[in-house]
Parts: C-alpha cells; sequence; structure tokens
C-alpha cells in the first residue's frame, strides 16, 4: 500500500541531520507494516497531481497555523477536500489534524490555554494513551462528520475520526523524547512558558504509546473501504 506523506512543514535545520526530518519520523513509526511511502513537500508548493497517486495520504506537523496566509495552505485545503470527496483515506498529525477540520469546514485558533508541550495523557474512548505534544493551535469546532474519539483536559479534541475516510490526533506519536528536547533547545525559548518546559523535563522518559497509535493508523488504512464516484 502506497502512503502519499503530504509535508506540511519541516524539522528545525540544526535537528535534521540527527533526528530526521518530519517524513523520516513517520516512515519510522509505521516501518513493517507493509507501507511504501512517497513524499510530497507541499509547504514548498509541490503537489500530487492526483488524488489517487497515493492509497492514502499522511499530513504532518508544521510549525505554521492552518489560519495563517500561506500560499500552500489553500491548494492543500482543496486537495484534502476533493481526497475526502473521493473516499481516498487520510491521516492528520498535529497541523494536518487541524488543516483537514478546517478544511472541511471546522474552526481553528490560537488557543486561550496556551501551549501544550510533552508528554500529555489522552483519554481515548475510555483508555489512557500517552503521546507527546507540541502545539498551541487547537481544532475549536468540529466539521460535520466528525466524531471525537481522542481528548484531555488541556485539547477537548485531540483526535477525531470521519467515517472511514480521514483519522487525525493533535499529539505527535512520531515524536520521540530526543526531539522534543531538541525542540525545547531551539524553538521555546522565550516562547514556551518556562513552568511548561519544566514539566516536559520531568516526564522525559517515561513510557509513550506511539506503537498503540501505529496500530491504529495501520488499521484506518488498511480497512476495507468503498470508492466514492463521481468525484473529478
Amino acid at each position: 500500500m502506497r502512503i502519499g506523506i503530504l509535508q506540511c512543514g519541516q524539522s528545525p535545520a540544526q535537528l535534521k541531520e540527527e533526528l530526521g526530518d518530519y517524513p523520516d519520523m513517520f516512515m519510522q513509526l509505521l516501518d513493517g507494516r507493509g507501507f511504501e511511502f512517497r513524499v510530497w513537500h507541499v509547504e514548498g508548493m509541490e503537489f500530487p497531481s492526483d488524488i489517487h497517486d497515493a492509497d492514502g495520504w499522511l499530513l504532518t506537523g508544521s510549525r505554521h497555523g492552518a489560519y495563517e496566509d500561506h500560499a500552500f495552505i489553500p491548494p492543500l485545503e482543496d486537495f484534502i477536500r476533493r481526497a475526502y470527496a473521493g473516499g481516498v483515506p487520510q491521516v492528520g498529525i498535529c497541523f494536518g489534524h487541524q488543516i483537514i477540520a478546517q478544511a472541511l469546514g471546522g474552526k481553528v485558533v490560537k488557543h486561550p490555554g496556551g501551549w501544550v508541550v510533552g508528554a500529555q495523557d489522552y483519554d481515548f474512548e475510555g483508555e489512557t494513551v500517552t503521546l507527546n505534544a507540541w502545539h498551541q493551535d487547537q481544532v475549536v469546532t468540529l466539521p460535520e462528520g466528525a466524531k471525537v474519539i481522542g481528548r484531555n483536559d488541556s485539547c477537548e479534541n485531540a483526535a477525531l475520526v470521519y467515517d472511514d475516510r480521514a483519522y487525525t490526533v493533535q499529539p505527535h506519536p512520531e515524536f520521540d523524547d530526543a526531539f522534543v528536547q531538541g525542540l525545547m533547545d531551539t524553538r521555546a525559548k522565550g516562547v514556551v512558558p518556562q513552568d511548561l518546559l519544566d514539566g516536559a523535563a520531568n516526564r522525559m522518559g517515561e513510557a509513550r504509546n506511539s506503537d498503540k497509535l501505529a496500530d491504529q493508523v495501520e488499521a484506518f488504512f488498511k480497512q476495507p473501504r468503498q470508492q466514492a464516484k463521481g468525484v473529478a
């Protein structure tokens, strides 16, 4: 099964060589699960020619806000809507979670609750799942057809499912502690409150459930589905 990675942002230059870029992290997360990958750097205006150039699409994180004025956002939203209408499954992580919701009629804002950084515990339909997070923006209004399947007190809409068409999560199953520490060292100074950085540092080394999220992403992509008709 070919997964098209739509790269919406880039790892900080200081971290790329040692820890990799966002597509590398997803390939590692989903390694050994029967997927092949191709990357389109949509942030750099490189887009697939057709929604069927891959069997499923994975949208990465980004330092950009979904609501900001960037050249790649309108064509990306158009692509999301066409893939959704065409029944091609999409998975979105962090910015990917947000831009899918926005493209389909939801609302994303810079959340008044502020930053969420480091290990967070989420309620996934009664099961506690611990994942790393790094975000300030959140989905605050759900699109039609979206169902909340993961949340916590700091993020009400942390994971969404849209039938068999899209599966999205706000936290980062692809981020390990080394990368979060790297973000704290390169992107957080003077931006993220120190008490949040201290809290993230205190939880370094705790178990994460990234494999459980990888299982869910794999199951979502591979589930049987019928191709929608009448889509250009």
